[in-house]
């Protein structure tokens, strides 16, 4: 009886990991799907110029479609997204999954939902998220990117522009920790991926990116 209960349980668990591979897979598609809505809104977006004229000098960028914001009198946000590098001739890497999460204390009533794009300027900035994981502000310099014509921006590692619909004027993402999410990097390229995988040795691909890289890749051309 206990090995048909062992046998059982073990056939349970198998199932359970399977189906969260599968979770994962799906996830993981959506998420580069819905980026790749992101930046084209970025594109389509007037107020962007400075984005838009810059993308070619960025090592990378990081796109988190969705920055989950609610409040009330404690606030917090988080969302996962996917980092992509920029390499020679206007070509973009594929993607790495990550996850961004950071909290404040105030008095804040409403919620949001933000779109991010964090454009990574210097190979410092690049180097810091290939850590499992690192903190803005601590590890990376990041401040606000220019919005409207003829912007300027400040010398940091990371400039973050936000496009957002609801109560808060905007986001701050001082603090804010952004950390690897190692199962969607393995369940979206079928194998164990680190970032390294990605960016460095280039040993992992998957074609259902191609349309958010050439998405980026237009923003450049356009200049």
């Amino acid at each position: 009886m206990k090995k048909l209960l062992l046998t059982l349980f073990l056939i349970c668990g198998s199932g359970l990991v399977l189906l969260s591979k599968a979770d994962d897979a799906a996830k993981s598609r959506e998420l580069v799907e819905k980026a790749n809505f992101a930046v084209k809104a970025f594109a389509e977006d007037s107020k962007m110029s400075y984005l838009h004229e810059n993308l070619g000098n960025a090592e990378g960028v990081l796109v988190i479609p969705a920055l989950i914001k609610g409040a009330f009198i404690v606030g917090g946000s988080g969302g996962s997204g996917v980092l992509l590098a920029k390499g020679e001739g206007n070509q973009w890497s594929y993607p790495a999954f990550y996850t961004m999460g950071t909290g404040s204390i105030g008095f804040q009533i409403g919620g949001e939902v933000a779109e991010i794009i964090l454009m990574v300027m210097t190979k410092g900035g690049m180097d810091s998220l290939l850590a499992s994981s690192f903190k803005l502000g601590t590890d990376a310099s990041v401040a606000a990117g220019p919005v409207g014509v003829g912007g300027k921006a400040q010398a940091v590692d990371i400039l973050a522009f936000s496009r957002t619909k609801g109560a808060f004027a905007g986001v701050s993402l001082e603090g804010a920790v952004i950390k690897v999410r190692p199962e969607y990097n393995s369940a979206y390229y079928g194998k164990e991926v680190r970032t390294t995988d990605v960016f460095i040795t280039k040993t992992v691909s998957n074609p259902h990116a191609d349309e958010l890289r050439n998405s980026l890749a237009s923003i450049v051309k356009a200049q």
